[in-house]
């Protein structure tokens, strides 16, 4: 018989079971949910009064990235993260090493597979185009924190004394900056702009730093742009979901876990659904006050919208979303990536990605609000500050120069001025003993502008 026992917010199965060598072993295995443990007791209570009970046996690594995946990722990963971390195990690890025995997986031969990783080619995913480059060191820091945590329950299940890759030494991988458009390419972009779902994209990512998913995901129920609102610069927008694509897969094995509407599949076949989800972090729950260009430009997209309603009937799918197709079905994400690299293309225009728009934002707000990084952190729904700093806040090249110049009109020039002045006036008058300090004073401004402070200081101690 199997017991659940709940440990602070968790629950975990124990049972006991015979291994192969017929030892009597017990087992704990940890759930999120109550629902979640109740249907593995009951999984494991009928098998051993059937006789069909397989007692757990991890030798491989293959083994254990299943058993880490099925306790361990199905409680704690959201379900893009299943998707993705399941998509690196499947391609990268399992085909790699997933015959290796545990015993077998040593520091050095970890170290060799992180450095085989680089020469192996990237496996394209779900309807991206293959792609003739190799895994970059970036994906193997991935594919080693995986492994490390993979690890890590192991050694908890008691299948390992220690984690092999705990002190790997990893590939250096060179941080790219991301380029951005200035505010003048974003108003060139939107003048030459004649896609107006496009046109919406990029004022909404401009001014609410919005990420793609949240601005695709964002329901009118969501959105305060009343005439009143506007006048008293109170509109806004709460940011509550995201539009995601996730497989079906993960929503059964996760229960639907965040997921607070499915739309309804286009094609039947198909293995992934499209679903509003609740955002990556809590902090990305946020209240963001709308500039009063923008707020009206959402009230004439929603006129549109009414009149398209009302000429399509019942044609038109009405999921009350703020971006939608004419149809009002989701606009993934995909397809105002392709609308911009269109207009890119078309007008040669800065090569950027959409997210960049993102960064843009965050870079005026912190240059207009004279660094005020908390407020653009609430505007952002970042959970730590250090990624509005350390990611987000581009250097404007000309405020660079700016910067430049304000030093040299602050500290350099008006003291150097006035030094060199009161040389020239003291020269008038020097004897000869003083003509080596005048001219040692000439041929060094930084001493000369040293003297002067220290002579100016005297004058005010005497007054």
């Amino acid at each position: 018989m199997a017991s659940i026992i709940k440990r602070k917010s968790k629950y975990s199965v124990v049972y006991t079971y015979y291994d192969e060598d017929g030892n009597k072993k017990q087992k704990w295995e940890t759930w999120g949910t109550m629902k979640q443990a109740k249907r593995r007791k009951t999984e494991v209570e009928y098998q051993q009064n059937n006789n069909t009970f397989i007692p757990p046996s991890v030798k491989t690594i293959s083994d254990l990235m299943y058993e880490f995946v099925e306790l361990y990722g199905v409680n704690k990963w959201a379900l893009s993260t299943y998707d993705a971390k399941k998509a690196l195990i499947d391609n990268y690890i399992n085909p790699h090493i997933g015959d290796m025995m545990l015993e077998n997986a040593t520091p050095r031969a970890m170290e060799q597979y992180y450095k085989k990783l680089l020469t192996v080619k990237c496996v394209p995913r779900n309807c991206q185009q293959e792609k003739d480059v190799c895994v970059s060191p970036r994906n193997v820091k991935e594919i080693h924190k995986i492994l490390s945590c993979a690890f890590n329950q192991a050694i908890k299940w008691e299948y390992m004394a220690r984690n092999p890759v705990a002190h790997a030494t990893l590939p250096k991988a060179e941080k790219a900056t991301r380029a951005i458009w200035t505010a003048e390419d974003l108003f060139k972009a939107l003048s030459l702009c004649e896609d107006e779902l496009l046109s919406l994209a990029l004022n909404l990512a401009f001014s609410c730093s919005l990420r793609m998913g949240e601005l695709t995901g964002l329901t009118w129920d969501q959105v305060v742009v009343d005439d009143e609102s506007i006048e008293e610069n109170n509109a806004s927008i709460y940011v509550n979901k995201e539009l995601s694509r996730v497989s079906k897969n993960a929503l059964e094995k996760l229960n639907n876990r965040d997921v607070m509407f499915i739309f309804p599949s286009v094609l039947a076949s198909h293995n992934t659904s499209l679903v509003l989800k609740s955002p990556k972090t809590k902090t990305s729950v946020r209240k963001i006050w709308l500039p009063k260009t923008v707020a009206l430009m959402l009230q004439g997209v929603k006129k549109s919208q009414e009149e398209i309603k009302e000429i399509l009937g019942e044609e038109y799918h009405d999921f009350n979303l703020v971006v939608a197709l004419p149809n009002g079905r989701p606009v993934e994400g995909q397809v105002i990536n392709r609308a911009l690299k269109a207009l890119i293309k078309e007008h040669d225009l800065p090569d950027v990605v959409f997210h960049s728009l993102r960064h843009t934002s965050t870079t005026y707000k912190l240059k207009l609000n004279k660094g005020d990084m908390k407020s653009v952190q609430g505007d952002t729904g970042h959970a730590q500050m250090k990624m509005v700093t350390d990611v987000y806040s581009h250097i404007i090249d000309e405020d660079r120069r700016t910067n430049a110049i304000t030093f040299e009109e602050a500290f350099y020039h008006q003291d150097e001025t006035k030094a060199v002045g009161e040389i020239q006036n003291y020269e008038q008058e020097a004897t000869p003993e003083a003509e080596q300090v005048i001219k040692m004073l000439q041929n060094s401004p930084d001493l000369a502008a040293q003297l002067l402070q220290f002579l100016s200081a005297g004058q005010r101690t005497s007054t």
